[in-house]
C-alpha cells in the first residue's frame, strides 16, 4: 500500500476539503465532524463529483408514537455529503448512501502524521 500526500495538516481545517489526483481518478479529503475522511470523487448514482457537494447534518422525520408526522429536524451527530448533480446523500462516517444502504462511496484510509495528511491507496 502506498500513500499520497494531501497537504499540511494545518491547511485542512474543520469543514475544509482538498481534491487530489490519483492517476486518472480524483480523491476528495474532508475534515468533518472532527475526523478526516477520503472518498473517490465519483457518485455511484451517475458519476457526479460527490466530494464537491455540500456537507449537511442528516435530516430526520419526527413521528409521534401514534404515527402522526410532526415535521423534520437536523441530527447534529450525523453528517452527510450531498452529490451536487442529483442530491444523493452519503453518510460521511461510513460512506453509505442514505437512501439505499447497499450503495456506498469508495473510501480510503487517511493518515495524519508529522504535520501532514496522507491517503493510503
Amino acid at each position: 500500500m502506498s500513500e499520497l500526500f494531501v497537504c499540511n495538516a494545518a491547511e485542512l481545517v474543520e469543514g475544509g476539503r482538498k481534491l487530489i489526483a490519483n492517476g486518472a481518478d480524483q480523491i476528495g479529503v474532508l475534515r468533518a465532524g472532527g475526523a478526516l475522511h477520503a472518498f473517490l470523487n465519483v457518485c455511484p448514482h451517475q458519476g457526479g463529483p460527490v466530494c464537491e457537494g455540500l456537507v449537511v447534518h442528516k435530516v430526520e422525520e419526527i413521528i409521534d408514537a401514534d404515527k402522526t408526522y410532526r415535521g423534520m429536524r437536523f441530527n447534529a451527530d450525523v453528517l452527510h455529503i450531498v452529490c451536487p448533480w442529483h442530491g444523493w446523500e452519503f453518510n460521511i462516517a461510513t460512506g453509505r448512501c442514505a437512501g439505499d444502504g447497499k450503495l456506498a462511496l469508495k473510501r480510503y484510509p487517511v493518515i495524519e502524521r508529522d504535520g501532514g495528511i496522507y491517503v493510503a491507496i
